[in-house]
């Protein structure tokens, strides 16, 4: 794989040397595609040295955003954005701005570079965590599991039988994070139980976990910040109230309308667009969506969207550490669009 993305970048490097970039950049093949970047965690931490799919340092994506400028990419809301491409009116070189979840990293560290550098940008945010203030369980539970990943995690007392996991290494920390995802789910927990069982694992394991709420490690944006963001022009949208999509009618309308009724309480608009968690969408999920009044939903399926698009299956390109600057820069002249790419299993489309 590594020798794959080294080939890659060279190739990419050698289009570029060639002018074979900028001749995509001014065509009018680019001209009528829509790049819909995707972003997800900003670290407060060292989150990107756990989760380097999820989490970059600002000083990445102040990078990224400097080479937007440089490209002199047309940075569209994403609802113009949307409506002029199936309009056929699209600027050079279009592009959207989106970041899933919401957590608290973004107002803290995202925010700050999205207003100096003026860019409009979309938050899809999930609520239940907007409101109920403490860490979101799967992601804390798997970046305890990383931070005690010197610890041999005993699970007796929770799984009822001899469980020890030796968390040196990220298989076993998957293995563990499956077997108490799984537990959980079966014993129903509630957030303050769950809270609870990340309690007791970070006392297991050694983390401070006082210390990461503190600093509101995987913690979600608070009404209050919500408030202050859509104030200051970013668009927040759909993304469920409880990151999930039931293949149950009556449940996935009800996560729209929690997730619709609590952002409209926050910022007094009406979110329209949605993003579907963890990627995963179903077929089923279309006619419900249309439903609801949503006009478009965004996926992890990796791409341009253009008129040709099913507007509620539209693809964006995950911007991460594992892609680097060439890269990148390929995916704003559209160069990338036209090299092979490994096809995603359905457990690796980003969360």
């Amino acid at each position: 794989m590594k020798m794959l993305k080294k080939f890659k970048q060279l190739t990419l490097k050698s289009l570029k040397t060639a002018g074979v970039s900028t001749l995509v950049r001014n065509s009018r093949w680019r001209q009528q595609r829509l790049l819909i970047l995707a972003y997800h965690g900003i670290s407060i931490n060292d989150e990107h040295l756990w989760n380097s799919s999820q989490y970059m340092p600002a000083d990445v994506l102040r990078t990224r955003f400097e080479l937007l400028k440089k490209a002199k990419c047309a940075v569209l809301p994403l609802d113009e954005a949307v409506k002029r491409m199936y309009a056929n009116d699209l600027p050079d070189r279009a592009v959207a701005i989106t970041f899933d979840d919401g957590t608290s990293d973004f107002y803290r560290k995202a925010f700050p570079l999205i207003q100096e550098f003026g860019f409009p940008v979309t938050l899809y945010l999930t609520t239940f965590y907007t409101h109920y203030r403490r860490p979101v369980f799967d992601l804390m539970l798997a970046y305890l599991l990383w931070k005690g990943r010197h610890e041999v995690l005993d699970l007796h007392g929770l799984a009822g039988k001899e469980s020890r996991i030796d968390l040196r290494d990220e298989a076993s920390q998957r293995k563990a994070l499956g077997e108490i995802t799984t537990l959980a789910r079966a014993r129903k927990l509630s957030a303050e139980e769950k809270d609870a069982l990340l309690i007791s694992l970070a006392a297991q394991l050694k983390v401070d976990y006082a210390a990461l709420n503190e600093q509101r490690i995987t913690h979600n944006v608070t009404p209050d910040e919500v408030k202050a963001l859509s104030a200051a022009g970013i668009d927040v949208q759909l993304h469920t109230h409880r990151h999930r999509t039931p293949l149950d009618r009556q449940l996935f309308l009800r996560e729209i309308e929690d997730n619709r009724t609590s952002i409209q309480e926050m910022t007094g608009k009406t979110a329209i667009h949605f993003c579907y968690p963890s990627g995963v969408y179903d077929l089923a999920f279309l006619p419900w969506l249309k439903e609801s009044g949503v006009v478009s939903a965004t996926t992890c399926e990796t791409g341009f969207a253009s008129p040709g698009s099913n507007p509620l299956l539209l693809p964006r390109v995950l911007d991460n550490m594992q892609l680097s600057s060439i890269e990148f820069e390929s995916w704003l002249t559209g160069v990338s669009a036209a090299l092979p790419r490994r096809p995603r299993k359905p457990k690796e489309i980003a969360a």
